[in-house]
């Protein structure tokens, strides 16, 4: 089994693995102020999706014109289709280059074949199974077999109890594991302190007089944080596309931990729309608004009004990748709107509500994974990778990789 590693490698963002030249697993794009695509063109019999997040579903549609077969969860197919919808028309309304067309995005839709969690696929040959990754709702990771020779692809895994999913399933037994490696080297603090942190610098703030923006992806992030300030009872509003992706959400309550605890969380916020935003009080209030990583959407226009002033705090929740207006703010503590450049007076805090294993779960992985045969371990999804590989090496005793984009390896 020959392993194409077409993006993801030594960095976050365009996860791409393409098997034998004709399973591609993943096709993401890396955010930035211009997207970064996999290495390499590639002409897929078939395309499996670990998740609705853009960097490892957001090249997808780009490959409709060659008809692959494709196959998704049924909270990631839906996903996957908001998000290139979404794309698409983000760049039009801003006169980018449009990077497909309608009817490849129809096109999507048609071709993919929604499979749970569980229920074993087939393919051009291939048995294939997804796992649930734990990450956010119908994530999996992705096991594929043919002629002997089987790999476990993690896509974004976590196996921390959070709000809004179930922990990672077990992985199976396979030759090979590729892995994330985002936190390698750096372990979560406790859930548990997080939010008490969270909200004891939250209410602080309203003490003071300030107000809070929480910039949150749309997808898990925004969702999570609604059902924390709920338990605590903190009214908020919440603006952008994280409220229709939680009424797409609610559509696939199976994949959720507690779905009844999400309907009372957006239930008791208040839901902003385009033309009310101006209309929003900021006099001691709490938004919860993508994007979250500063990059456009509503979180801008709140920014733009609340900038200057010291008793207001921005709330970071998520990672915030190179070259994105987030990490420039943490960095320099300025940020770019619509075209201007903004010094932030405002408090910024960074929390860590990630949904992606640390360093002790990926390391707990491993060993399990390798405990049950597999022999060969391939790191990728993060700055740490060659650490973590080597690691595998040395302590594990299995072989470790750390692949560039453009190598291949074999199985």
């Amino acid at each position: 089994m020959k392993l194409g590693f077409k993006g993801g490698c030594k960095e976050v963002g365009r996860s791409a693995i393409f098997v034998n030249d004709e399973i591609l697993v993943d096709y993401g794009i890396k955010p930035g102020e211009e997207p970064l695509y996999p290495v390499d063109q590639v002409a897929p019999k078939a395309i499996i999706v670990s998740h609705g997040h853009l960097d490892h579903c957001g090249a997808v549609v780009n490959l409709m014109d060659m008809k692959p077969e494709v196959f998704m969860t049924p909270p990631t197919a839906d996903l996957a289709h908001v998000l290139a919808k979404d794309t698409l028309s983000i760049a039009e309304r801003e006169g980018r280059s449009v990077p497909y067309t309608g009817w490849e995005l129809q096109q999507l839709t048609m071709k993919t074949q929604k499979v749970d969690t569980g229920i074993e696929f087939h393919t051009h040959g291939y048995t294939a199974q997804f796992y649930n990754a734990g990450h956010i709702p119908g994530s999996a990771a992705v096991y594929l077999e043919k002629d002997g020779k089987s790999i476990v692809y993690t896509g974004d895994i976590n196996t921390r109890d959070t709000r809004l999913v179930p922990i990672a399933d077990e992985l199976p037994k396979a030759d090979a594991l590729i892995i994330e490696s985002t936190y390698f080297n750096e372990d979560h603090p406790s859930r548990k302190e997080t939010e008490r942190e969270f909200i004891d610098s939250l209410k602080d703030t309203l003490d003071m007089g300030g107000n809070v923006l929480i910039p949150a992806f749309a997808i898990g992030r925004t969702q999570e944080i609604l059902m924390l300030l709920s338990e605590h009872g903190i009214p908020c509003y919440v603006d952008g596309m994280g409220v229709s992706i939680y009424k797409l959400l609610m559509s696939h309550p199976d994949y959720l931990k507690n779905p009844t605890h999400l309907k009372h969380a957006f239930d008791n916020a208040t839901i902003v729309k385009g033309r009310k935003r101006a209309s929003v009080s900021l006099n001691g209030s709490v938004i919860v608004t993508t994007a979250g990583m500063l990059n456009g959407g509503p979180v801008l226009h709140y920014i733009d009004k609340l900038y200057k002033d010291p008793k207001s705090k921005i709330m970071l929740t998520g990672y915030q990748v190179e070259g994105t207006n987030g990490r420039m703010m943490l960095d320099t503590g300025i940020i770019e709107n619509d075209g201007i450049i903004q010094q932030v007076r405002m408090k910024v805090e960074k929390y860590d509500f990630s949904a992606h294993c640390g360093d002790s779960e990926l390391k707990q992985l491993v060993k399990e994974f390798c405990d049950k045969g597999g022999e060969k371990v391939f790191t990728m999804h993060g700055e740490n990778s060659e650490d973590f590989a080597a690691w595998v090496s040395e302590e594990i005793g299995a072989e470790g990789y750390a692949p560039a984009n453009g190598e291949e390896f074999t199985i």
